[in-house]
């Protein structure tokens, strides 16, 4: 089942065969983790912080996006809020409100991906 599963996350860019690395084979505690991700608030905090323009807010919470997205494994978002969050904290805010249409994708894609496993249409 985990390479079935595995395989039916991928598309969503959740790395399920990395989650299970990362959270030592327990199945259970990652679903109920990644799942939790879809009252996640990082990124309505993040759009909210770029177009008040308050970019130190900004720096904050593409940091934790980041974070949550490591952590949960769900590596597209990672490397995307990992852009945004990197072009903060440079200084670089054109760069990094650049990037913000690809963080709500992926972030999108993700909801999409951890809903259909919620709702067992994987």
């Amino acid at each position: 089942m985990t390479a079935t599963l595995a395989d039916k996350l991928a598309p969503y860019g959740i790395d399920y065969v990395d989650a299970m690395d990362r959270f030592g084979d327990n199945a259970e505690l990652y679903e109920r983790l990644a799942l939790k991700y879809l009252d996640d608030a990082h990124l309505v905090a993040l759009q909210a912080a770029m177009e008040a323009k308050d970019y130190s807010e900004g720096y904050s919470q593409a940091h934790a996006l980041k974070g949550v997205a490591g952590n949960l494994s769900f590596k597209d978002l990672f490397q995307c809020a990992a852009l945004v969050s990197d072009a903060l904290y440079a200084g670089e805010y054109e760069a990094a409100a650049a990037h913000m249409p690809e963080v709500e994708r992926t972030h999108e894609l993700v909801i999409k991906g951890l809903s259909a496993w919620q709702n067992n249409q994987l």
